[in-house]
């Protein structure tokens, strides 16, 4: 068996039972299997790129200087980071014409100096605006759950999580704003991450939301999460103690909104996931926060993405407004009709808001909820404008509060083998990173056990 788990491969790598190049190699033959969802999962391939970094860390690691535990193990960059020498399109066709990039972005620079071998460029809903992860220009990638039907893997990291779900590296880089890594774990049944904002650089990437946007990984573990999240801060590859026990855990389950029109296999998992971590010792309370309810209200003169995207993409839509997914475009230009007014309150009721929810959550460990209220939805649910609104606003409704209030959160598989994905998510302090991995790990072990 392949490993699943980033910790796994670093042991099979220093025990000599494995090489970058037949993990590379392993990694390039999922991609390229035409049963596969390769194709609509990659934008770019770059094996043989890919091949050559592979070989240099067996070269290192022979020679007893790999520069990290990691040299040589593959994963994946969301098509919106800088590479020097690729186009940044950011999943769309708009920017077809874009010249190569001359840095790559710090955070990916930083894993590659650790020795990562970049397969290529991930799949991504166009310029990272909606929570669904279809792309008509590329093709939709679909969850691993249910490939008969073609069900919707989540957005917009779409291609970063079927990537990891189905071998195709050990991580991949993604990007959240209003949930875009935690979504499409959530509906891919493994794991994403979105730190306190800020704390990863957004310099060398395509923006949504200057506000909102943060840098993370999706991957198989919450351990693997740790050590590229470490890494991409400028870190050392940090993983959370093991030992962290479940017991005394104080988990607050956020009501309001958040509990609403759930399907029925989340409501399954999730109770069943409160209920062995009531079984292992933690202290389960549901925490209603009246601010909840306000964000909306914040929210409903536009919100900072359509806003702070219509800055940015004013003048490419002017020279390529046919170039754009339709639907996209139009989420861009309702930001045009924010006034300078809203967009100023927005801001101001953001931090009266993030003030109180931080004194009302303040004595919990963490604050849960679902990732997502809904299944993966089958693709062509969404032929329908009606639908694919609707479900947009569900898929990105939970875990959109975590970026309003500027907190880190991560979204755990609860469901069991076989059953429809379910996320089950923790959301931390701000800044409180290090510590929420930590009681991440702790409820992943419980959940697993």
């Amino acid at each position: 068996m392949p490993p699943a788990t980033i910790a796994e491969a670093a042991a099979d790598l220093a025990a000599g039972r494995s090489t970058a190049v037949a993990l590379t190699e392993a990694a390039l033959a999922r991609i390229a299997d035409p049963a596969g969802e390769g194709s609509r999962a990659f934008l770019v391939v770059q094996a043989e790129a890919a091949r050559a970094a592979a070989r240099a860390m067996d070269s290192l690691r022979a020679a007893g200087r790999a520069p990290s535990p990691w040299a040589g193990i593959p994963i994946s960059i969301k098509d919106l980071y800088d590479e020097a020498g690729q186009q940044t399109r950011g999943g769309s066709r708009a920017l077809d014409d874009v010249a190569p990039a001359t840095a790559t972005a710090p955070s990916v620079a930083r894993l590659q100096r650790a020795g990562f071998v970049v397969l290529g460029r991930t799949n991504m809903v166009e310029f990272a605006f909606s929570g669904l992860g279809h792309n008509p220009h590329y093709g939709t990638p679909r969850s691993p759950w249910d490939r008969a039907t073609g069900r919707l893997p989540g957005g917009s990291s779409s291609g970063a999580a079927v990537a990891v779900a189905d071998g195709m590296g050990l991580a991949g880089l993604g990007s959240d704003t209003g949930g875009s890594c935690r979504i499409p774990a959530a509906l891919c049944g493994i794991v994403g991450w979105k730190p306190t904002a800020k704390r990863v650089p957004l310099t060398g990437t395509l923006p949504l939301s200057f506000t909102l946007d943060s840098l993370g990984p999706i991957a198989n573990s919450v351990a693997c999460c740790a050590v590229i999240d470490s890494l991409m801060a400028g870190g050392e590859g940090w993983t959370p103690a093991p030992s962290m026990p479940v017991a005394g855990l104080r988990l607050g389950v956020l009501q309001g909104y958040v509990t609403e029109n759930w399907d029925p296999p989340v409501t399954t998992a999730f109770e069943a996931a409160l209920s062995r971590l009531s079984a292992a010792g933690a202290r389960i309370e549901k925490l209603v926060v009246p601010e909840l309810a306000e964000i909306p209200k914040a929210n409903a003169t536009g919100g900072f993405a359509a806003s702070e995207a219509f800055a940015w993409h004013r003048g490419l839509i002017e020279r390529q407004r046919e170039a754009y997914d339709q639907r996209i475009l139009s989420r861009i230009l309702r930001g045009g009709q924010m006034s300078a007014a809203d967009y100023i309150q927005l801001g101001q009721d953001r931090a009266r808001i993030i003030a109180a929810f931080a004194a009302r959550t303040a004595a919990f460990d963490a604050v849960v909820s679902p990732t997502c209220p809904l299944v993966p939805p089958a693709i062509r649910e969404i032929e329908d404008e009606a639908e694919y609104g609707r479900i947009n606003l569900m898929l990105l409704r939970n875990t959109a509060v975590g970026n309003f209030l500027d907190r880190c959160a991560i979204s755990l598989p609860c469901h069991k083998k076989g059953e429809a994905p379910v996320g089950f998510q923790l959301m931390g302090e701000h800044g409180g990173d290090a510590r929420l991995f930590a009681v991440a790990q702790a409820v992943e072990a419980a959940l697993a056990a």
